[in-house]
This record gives C-alpha cells, sequence and structure tokens, in this order.
C-alpha cells in the first residue's frame, strides 16, 4: 500500500482527480453565475417586450379610461406559463389592478416602488417565494393630464410588476448546468483513462525497468542493463543509464584491480604494516600483520588498533602503553619504539614499531593519518640465531676437519706399529720383556685420540644444522655433550657443575643442536652471573609428562626491574660487565617454545638465579602430532 502511495501512477491520477474536481466546482459556480445572468438578461428582454406590448395596451385602456380592459388585460396576462402574477400599484405601492384580486387595494412596501428605471431581478415576494420580478415604470404623459396631472410633477403613473416562476429558471439551469458537466466528466473521465493508459505504457513502464535497474546496479550487479523500446526520450534516458553502468563497471573493476595490486604489494612486506585513522581504526593491514596478531584468518580493517595489539576494548593507557599515534599526533615526526604485543592467544610477541604520519585529502578537507610499521623480532633473533649457527657450523666443520682427520690418521698408524710390533715380538723373545709398556704407551695414545675425536664430534653436533623435522634426543647426554665442551672454561672460573639424572632416559622430539645450544646458553649465563666462581647445579626430572631440567646457580642473581625484559631481543645485563648481544635468552627461549615447551626464570638479587626448562615428554601422541 505504501508503495502504491507513492507510485508515480497514483499521484497522477490522484492529481488529475483533484483537478477535476476543483475545476468542477470552479465551474460550476462561473457557469451558474453567467448562465443565471444569461437566463435573467433573456427574462429581462422577454418581460420588456411583453411589458412594452403590456404597457402600450394599458396605456391605451387607460387613456379610453376602459378599466374593465386593462384588469382583465392583467388577468390573462397572469394566466400565462411561468408567470406567478401581475400588478399594476400606484406610485405610492398601492395595488390598483392584479392578477390575483386579493392582492387590489394593498399597500406593497420595498425600494423597489422609487425605482424610475426598468428593473429585472430575483427577489422574494410578499409571500416569501423566490421570484423573477420585473420592474417597469408607467411614465406620465401629456395626453393623460387629466387624471394625473402635469408630467413635471408626476412623473410616473404607476408601476407596472411581472413576476415571473424563479423555480423554473433555477431548475433550468440547474438542469443544464448537471448535463454540461457529466459531459465535461465523461470527457475528463475518457482523458484520465487514456492518460493513465498513456503514462503506464510509455512512462512507468519504462521508469520501472529504469528504478529496478538501478537497485540491482545499487547493489553491486555491474553487469545491468536496460533494453527500453522505441526512440523517445526514455530510450536515449535507457541507454545513457546502459553507457554509465558500462562506465562504472570499467571504474570498479580498475578499483579493485588497483586495491588487489595495492593489498599483494602490502602483503608482500615482510613487516607487519597498517595505516590507522586518528578514531583508532585500521584502515589497512597487511598480511604479515595479520600472522603477528595470533588471528591471521581475521579481516581487522575497520577494527580499532589497541584489540588488534593488546586485546582491549579503549585505548591504551598513556601510563602502561606509549601510545604511537598520539605520539605522531603530538610531535608530527615519526616515532619508533620497542614494544610487546599481546596476540590473540594472550601470548607476548617482541615488536620493533615505527609509525610515520600520512597526511591524505579527503572530501576536501586535510586528514593525518598513521602508518605503523611492526617488526617481529622474534624473526630478528630467528635470523641472528641462523646466521649464528651458520658462522659456528663453518667453523667447528673445518676445525673439526683439521683435527679428525690426523688423529684419524695417527690412530691407524698406531695400530699398524702395534700389529708390528706383536709380530716382532713372536719373533725375537727377548723383546717379550719390553712389550708390555710399549702397548701400555699405545692404549694411552689410542685413547687420548678417541677423546679428541669424541670432543669434535660434539662439537660438531652442537653446529649442525637444524633438521627440516623435529628428532628424539635425551636430554642427559646433551648436557654431558655441553658440559664437556665448557669443563675446562668452568675449571678456569672456579666453577662446580652438579648434575642430577635420574636412571630413566628423558626424551623428547627436537632439534638436537638447537637443545644442545639452549643449555649452552644458559650454561654460559651462569657462568657470566658468577664472575668469582661459584655451584651451578643442574638438575632433571619428569613430572606428569613434562620432561623439567633446572639450571640453578649462586651468582648474583637479577634485579626484579630487569627479571621482566630479560627475555626481550637485545638486552643485555652480564655481571661480567661485558656488553652481550642480549639475544641468547630469547633465542633460547623461541627455541623452547617450537617444542612446545616453555622457559622460566626464578631469581633473588643476591642470591642467584635458577631458569627451568619444560618441554613435554616424548611419545607415540607426540610423534602423531
Amino acid at each position: 500500500m505504501t508503495k502504491l502511495v507513492k507510485s508515480l501512477n497514483y499521484k497522477f491520477t490522484v492529481a488529475t482527480i483533484a483537478g477535476f474536481f476543483i475545476s468542477s466546482l470552479v465551474f460550476l459556480g462561473l457557469f451558474l453565475t453567467f448562465y443565471q445572468s444569461e437566463l435573467e438578461g433573456e427574462r429581462a428582454q422577454a418581460a420588456r417586450d411583453v411589458n412594452n406590448l403590456l404597457q402600450s395596451s394599458l396605456e391605451n385602456a387607460m387613456l379610453k379610461r376602459d378599466l374593465e380592459g386593462l384588469t382583465n388585460i392583467v388577468q390573462r396576462l397572469g394566466k400565462q406559463e411561468n408567470i406567478k402574477s401581475v400588478m399594476i400599484v400606484n406610485p405610492e405601492g398601492q395595488v390598483r389592478f392584479s392578477s390575483h384580486p386579493q392582492y387590489i387595494n394593498r399597500k406593497l412596501k420595498g425600494e423597489w416602488i422609487h425605482e424610475r428605471q426598468p428593473k429585472t431581478n430575483f427577489i422574494q415576494d410578499e409571500q416569501g417565494i423566490e421570484v423573477l420580478r420585473s420592474i417597469r415604470p408607467v411614465h406620465n404623459k401629456p395626453q393623460c393630464k387629466e387624471c394625473h396631472g402635469k408630467v413635471r410633477e408626476n412623473p410616473v403613473n404607476g408601476i407596472l410588476l411581472v413576476d415571473y416562476e424563479a423555480s423554473s429558471i433555477r431548475h433550468k439551469a440547474r438542469d443544464t448546468t448537471l448535463v454540461l458537466m457529466g459531459a465535461g466528466a465523461l470527457i475528463v473521465v475518457i482523458n484520465l483513462i487514456g492518460g493513465w493508459w498513456f503514462i503506464h505504457r510509455y512512462i512507468l513502464r519504462s521508469v520501472e525497468i529504469l528504478s529496478n535497474a538501478s537497485h540491482s546496479l545499487a547493489k553491486g550487479q555491474l553487469d545491468t542493463r536496460v533494453k527500453l523500446p522505441g526512440n523517445d526520450e526514455l530510450s536515449v534516458l535507457g541507454d545513457t543509464f546502459n553507457f554509465m553502468a558500462a562506465n562504472l563497471q570499467s571504474s570498479m573493476r580498475d578499483l579493485e584491480e588497483e586495491q588487489i595490486f595495492l593489498q599483494a604489494m602490502v602483503d608482500a612486506i615482510p613487516d607487519g604494516l597498517r595505516i590507522i585513522d586518528e578514531d583508532f581504526n585500521m584502515l589497512l593491514v597487511n598480511r604479515t600483520f595479520r600472522e603477528q596478531t595470533g588471528c591471521a584468518a581475521k579481516y581487522w580493517v575497520n577494527e580499532k588498533c589497541y584489540t588488534a595489539t593488546q586485546n582491549l576494548d579503549s585505548p591504551c593507557p598513556s601510563d602502561l602503553v606509549n601510545c604511537s599515534l598520539k605520539e605522531v599526533q603530538k610531535s608530527g615526526e615519526p616515532f619508533k619504539v620497542v614494544r610487546q604485543h599481546t596476540q590473540c592467544d594472550g601470548t607476548i610477541l617482541d615488536v620493533e614499531i615505527f609509525a610515520a604520519p600520512m597526511v591524505i585529502i579527503k572530501d576536501g578537507k586535510e586528514k593525518t593519518l598513521m602508518v605503523e610499521s611492526i617488526r617481529d623480532l622474534t624473526h630478528e633473533v630467528r635470523f641472528t640465531h641462523e646466521q649464528r649457527l651458520s658462522e659456528l657450523g663453518r667453523l667447528a666443520a673445518n676445525v673439526a676437519h683439521e683435527i679428525y682427520n690426523p688423529l684419524s690418521s695417527m690412530k691407524l698408524a698406531l695400530n699398524s706399529l702395534k700389529l708390528t710390533i706383536e709380530d716382532k715380538r713372536r719373533a725375537h723373545s727377548d723383546e717379550e720383556r719390553r712389550s708390555p709398556a710399549i702397548n701400555n704407551y699405545l692404549d694411552i695414545a689410542e685413547q687420548s685420540m678417541d677423546q679428541c675425536i669424541q670432543m669434535t664430534d660434539r662439537l660438531l653436533r652442537l653446529s649442525a644444522a637444524p633438521l627440516g623435522q623435529q628428532e628424539l634426543v635425551d636430554i642427559h647426554k646433551a648436557v654431558q655433550d655441553i658440559y664437556s665442551l665448557v669443563k675446562w672454561d668452568a675449571d678456569e672460573s672456579s666453577i662446580e657443575i652438579v648434575e642430577s639424572f635420574p636412571e630413566q632416559l628423558l626424551r623428547v622430539f627436537a632439534s638436537e643442536s638447537e637443545i644442545r645450544m639452549v643449555f649452552l646458553n644458559l650454561i654460559q649465563n651462569a657462568f657470566h652471573a658468577m664472575p668469582n666462581g661459584g655451584v651451578l647445579k643442574i638438575t632433571g626430572t619428569k613430572e606428569d609428562g613434562i620432561i623439567i631440567v633446572r639450571l640453578e646457580d649462586n651468582g648474583i642473581g637479577i634485579s626484579k626491574e630487569n627479571l621482566g625484559s630479560i627475555f626481550m631481543p637485545f638486552f643485555s645485563r652480564r655481571a661480567d660487565n661485558i656488553h652481550g648481544t642480549g639475544l641468547g635468552l630469547p633465542i633460547s627461549q623461541a627455541i623452547v617454545k617450537s617444542c612446545d615447551g616453555v622457559l622460566e626464570v626464578e631469581s633473588q638479587l643476591g642470591r642467584g638465579s635458577c631458569f627451568i626448562v619444560k618441554i613435554p615428554e616424548a611419545s607415540i601422541e607426540r610423534l602423531k602430532k
């Protein structure tokens, strides 16, 4: 119903009917007025003609003093069709002759008594009935002076009144008006129906087609086109619509391709990237940023920046987080900071942020946005770790080969020498007394070479590149191998290493070289924390399917203000006052996390620190994963 009321066809119909109704009223009023005036004029003319004739007859009868004939004329005239009454009154208004005898000698009142000119109009007679009264003064003439006196003194002898039936006149006017109105209404209805058909056929149908096409185009159906018949203006409008739709489709296709290109370009950037407006809304993000949030499948555009990186429902508190957007808005200069982001699952991500203002023009006004480049320091740590392993691996491989090959050759030579001596011992009995001592010396040399070979093998295992998949690693064996590599350093630093491992095997799925690197970093950090010597306790246990290794030193410990930062990349506070890279602990934490484990720390300043490595035990279930 609402759609019908708003339709052009409905409005046209209502407007036409309203116009017809108003026009009919105006036409009726004007027609009644003009027609009534015309009837009055015709009646007046007829009355004048009759009155002139009657007046002549009356004057003739009066001159002859034929009062009976005059009375007869008045009565006969009063019996005519549409004539209600005929009267002759004297100048004082007294009825002298009347078609109705009861009016004779009656005194009439009214302004018409003083009329001296012929007049015809609608009035109400003495009975209150509307009549068309013709008033005709009978002027005095010289030949009438004997009865009526001189003309100058008595200009009027009397007044002739003829009352016509008004109802017949009005009925005629009404009937004529109704006939004319009916004919006009019929013409209007015919025109209305014809106009409605014409508008519906040639206008509304085309407008409806254009309207439906416009709605389809607005919904994104850019291939919408219209086909209007004919060569009229609406057909030209349809062609214009098709041309507009084709241009719009082409422009939208170009815009989509540009957006795809822009998105592909920003997605190719290795660092996280996002553009933020002054209301903290993210207008553009790249794939790396979505991965950094931990919710790579989420679109994030038009979301709040603090929701994506801090899991907050309101802007970051200024006393806790140094907001990049506020800093850029305040200074208008680029801004750089190292910060921690909270991923969707609550995991903390160390990042380096570089933020800069970007000025654009929108709606004719200058608007400042912020571009934020976010570098995942974990990736930086991994890159540094891989680089370090690569360099160490090349060095270890060279050293191992330089040592291993001569040792192998020496061992072969000693074995050959032992065989030769045994042959000679069987040939010369006097040498039998000396052969045990020589054999002992040779055994000692062979054992030392075996130790050197084992040491190079351990070094090679530490520097080996990580495999593409995890392997079964014996934690106790890995710790013992690392201890053998740092034993000399521990002795030189007056550090005692105390191991405590159960008899049962503690095995995990991991990269053996990376696990060895974790324990090497933790042991070296313990050495750095005990510059004056001390004790390092290494304890291995298994609790509820979790392998736990505790490395506890009695060094200087870590202060509370630094305890929350030790796993941040490039943070270094060594007790021996040597500036380190600050990557050992972040690397170790990343390696442990890759094994689904955690690296924890407990420390008291002045009493030492305890680093705890927790990794799930190797099992069939974990192997399936």
